[in-house]
C-alpha cells in the first residue's frame, strides 16, 4: 500500500524492463543481417533463373550455328548424299556443340529430308505424343532422306536440353523428364554438284 509518507519507489529492475522494448526498436546493429536473411533467399531463386536461361539460351544458339554449317556442306557437296549415314550427321553436329551438352550428345535428334517443293518443306510440323509433363517428340518427326545435287532439302535438328535447377523445372520445362526443346532447322536447295 502507498501512503503519502511511503511512496513507491521503481527499482532499478522494473526500469531496465520497462526500457528494455525502446532499446530493442532503437537498436540498428542487427538490422543487415535480418535484412540479408530476408533478401538471401529471393535473390538467389533470381540468380539461378538468370543463370539457367542464359545458358539454356547459348545451348540453342549453339544448336542453330552447327545446324547451319552441316546444311552448308550438304548444300555444297562437301558431304554427299551417296553413303551418308545418320549417324554421320548427328557426328557432325555433335562435334559442334558438344561444349555444351553431355558427351555422345544424348537428346540429339535430326530429321533430314528431301522435298519436291519448298511449299512441302514449310508445311511441315513438329508432331508431339502425349501432353502436359508426358509430352514427348513422336518418331513420325525423324526420317533420314537426303537429296542428291539440285534437290531441295530440309534438316532439322532437335535436343532435348535437360533444365538443371530444381524450381526451374516446371516453368521452364516442356518435354516429358523436365526437358525443354532446343529446335533448329535450315531448308535449302542443293548446288550442283557431281554425285
Amino acid at each position: 500500500m502507498t501512503t503519502a509518507d511511503n511512496p513507491v519507489v521503481p527499482t532499478t529492475d522494473t526500469r531496465q524492463a520497462n526500457r528494455r522494448p525502446r532499446r530493442f526498436l532503437r537498436d540498428r546493429n542487427g538490422n543487415v543481417a535480418i535484412e540479408f536473411s530476408l533478401l538471401a533467399i529471393p535473390f538467389s531463386l533470381l540468380v539461378f533463373a538468370i543463370l539457367e536461361s542464359c545458358i539454356s539460351f547459348a545451348g540453342s544458339q549453339l544448336l542453330a550455328n552447327a545446324t547451319d554449317n552441316v546444311a552448308r556442306q550438304l548444300r555444297t557437296g562437301q558431304v554427299k548424299a551417296a553413303g551418308l549415314t545418320e549417324a554421320t550427321v548427328k557426328q557432325l553436329i555433335c562435334d559442334q556443340i558438344d561444349i555444351l551438352v553431355a558427351s555422345g550428345c544424348p537428346g540429339l535428334k535430326i530429321d533430314l529430308r528431301q522435298y519436291a517443293t519448298f511449299k512441302d518443306a514449310a508445311a511441315m510440323k513438329i508432331v508431339y505424343v502425349g501432353s502436359g509433363s508426358t509430352k514427348e517428340l513422336a518418331s513420325s518427326n525423324f526420317q533420314f532422306d537426303p537429296g542428291k545435287s539440285m534437290t531441295k532439302n530440309m534438316l532439322r535438328v532437335f535436343y532435348e536440353w535437360p533444365v538443371m535447377t530444381d524450381f526451374m523445372r516446371k516453368a521452364m520445362s516442356n518435354l516429358k523428364g523436365s526437358k525443354t526443346l532446343h529446335f533448329a532447322s535450315m531448308t535449302w536447295q542443293n548446288e550442283p554438284f557431281d554425285d
